[in-house]
């Protein structure tokens, strides 16, 4: 293997074409500079000057070599300054997997901003449900996830809160209760319900059916979609009702409607959080980057309320 030192004597030597003068320049004495040349040619296997007593020129090779020389120590550099680019974390690649953001306002203007401020960043981005999310963090697939929560433990990944919103239900507008302001969620206990299958969400959908139990009765589900988007279609199909996060509301529909629930329930399980999530095993400067902007984005929010 050639050390780069060796690299930068050839090419000092043979810019100058004069051992003096590139043993002066790198701040060395001739007769150790003329024994590293040695080596090199030695270690090529070609000789890579002509030497007289009165002059110094490239052979063939040694011209050849010049080219690759240089080409090799700017690779070098390049590489060097890339890695420290990446390190300070104002370049490289990100894996996003997230859950529908689309309705998350702030959230949307944070990645926008991390863009503009970070251009030499990429992204890969792909939506996933929760469970998706976790194994490919776990699997080193993403770097970073937005999801709800997952309801089991992952060791070695770390989660913060974005938000809270509450839980709403989402009737079809033909519903027998879609004229009252607030449902009382004991009142929907013979409607069939629509939901995402617990194996794709297992926290939040432990939290819907938690707060039907809290109600007086174990929901009936008859029909499963993988995103909570489709659930809303499902419901103004008229396949039942749902129980959904605030933030659901805001796509315009005139075939749906949602209403703040009543039920004896604690605080917290009528109220969803969507969280970030990244595994601690994995240093990685440019992620965090971006999870500070997200948290500074989503802390200046204003919240989503309830219709």
């Amino acid at each position: 293997m050639i050390e780069t030192r060796l690299l930068h004597q050839f090419i000092a030597v043979a810019e100058e074409l004069h051992f003096n003068r590139a043993a002066q320049r790198l701040h060395m004495s001739q007769p150790p500079l003329s024994q590293a040349i040695r080596r090199l040619e030695q270690g090529i296997g070609a000789p890579l000057f002509e030497r007289t007593n009165r002059s110094v020129s490239l052979t063939l090779a040694g011209a050849d070599f010049l080219a690759s020389a240089r080409k090799v120590l700017r690779l070098l550099d390049e590489s060097v300054e890339q890695t420290r680019r990446v390190a300070q974390g104002i370049e490289g690649h990100l894996n996003l997997t997230f859950i529908n953001i689309a309705p998350y306002e702030a959230l949307l203007g944070a990645l926008q901003r991390f863009r503009c401020a970070f251009p030499s960043v990429s992204f890969t981005m792909q939506e996933a449900t929760t469970q998706e999310q976790v194994d490919a963090l776990e699997q080193g697939r993403s770097d970073l996830g937005i999801m709800r929560p997952p309801g089991r433990t992952a060791p070695g990944l770390r989660f913060a809160p974005l938000l809270r919103e509450p839980v709403l239900v989402a009737l079809p507008a033909t519903h027998r209760l879609a004229r009252r302001k607030t449902i009382a969620l004991a009142a929907l206990q013979d409607d069939p319900f629509v939901s995402s299958p617990r194996h794709l969400g297992q926290g939040f959908h432990d939290q819907l059916v938690q707060l039907c139990e809290a109600a007086g009765f174990m929901p009936r589900i008859t029909q499963q979609a993988r995103q909570l988007q489709t659930l809303v279609g499902l419901v103004a199909g008229g396949f039942g009702v749902a129980l959904l996060p605030a933030s659901l509301a805001q796509n315009g529909r005139k075939d749906v409607v949602f209403r703040p629930i009543q039920v004896n329930a604690p605080e917290a399980l009528r109220h969803v959080e969507l969280l970030m999530a990244w595994s601690e095993r994995t240093p990685c400067a440019i992620r965090d980057r971006l999870i500070d902007e997200m948290r500074a984005a989503m802390t200046s929010a204003p919240a989503i309320e309830t219709i």
